[in-house]
């Protein structure tokens, strides 16, 4: 399966039960085990074991395979292996403790994800990253602030 194809199945996945701070990475140039690593928070036991749920499902309805799963009897930290892919669905306490986008997160991969944008995502015939031919990521371009406060005062 196509590595973007599977990202967005797995990101659509975490997005429909309402995943928290969702952070995708590149991670080719450090493992060859898996290409991606995907970090994601749940508020509770039971939304990390639905957030891993859905996302193997998503990546069955898009023709993708699951390795593994781990973690789910108890649901603080809940690893879903899709092969290319490997998921981290953590409750925001351990996620800050275990910090795993130090270890993995020197190569972000962005997205247009629904809850940030208001875009309903990508589909898998379109682009899924800012990602060239040899897979590395686009730097990010910040755009400055827009200043409102002083036009109100000019009145």
């Amino acid at each position: 399966m196509d590595i973007r194809k599977l990202q967005r199945a797995i990101v659509d996945g975490l997005e429909d039960v309402k995943a928290q701070d969702i952070r995708v990475f590149n991670t080719s140039h450090l493992t060859e085990l898996f290409d991606r690593v995907v970090v994601a928070s749940g508020t509770s036991n039971r939304q990390t074991k639905a957030l891993a749920n859905s996302v193997r499902e998503k990546v069955k309805e898009a023709g993708g395979d699951i390795v593994s799963t781990e973690g789910e009897d108890i649901g603080e930290w809940v690893l879903v292996d899709c092969g290319d892919a490997v998921v981290h669905i953590l409750q925001p306490a351990l996620r800050q403790y275990y910090n795993l986008e130090e270890i993995w997160g020197d190569k972000p991969v962005r997205l247009k994800l629904a809850n940030n944008t208001g875009f309903a995502g990508a589909r898998p015939s379109e682009p899924m990253d800012d990602e060239d031919e040899d897979g590395e990521v686009a730097p990010a371009v910040k755009k400055p602030a827009r200043k409102t406060a002083a036009r109100k005062t000019a009145k």
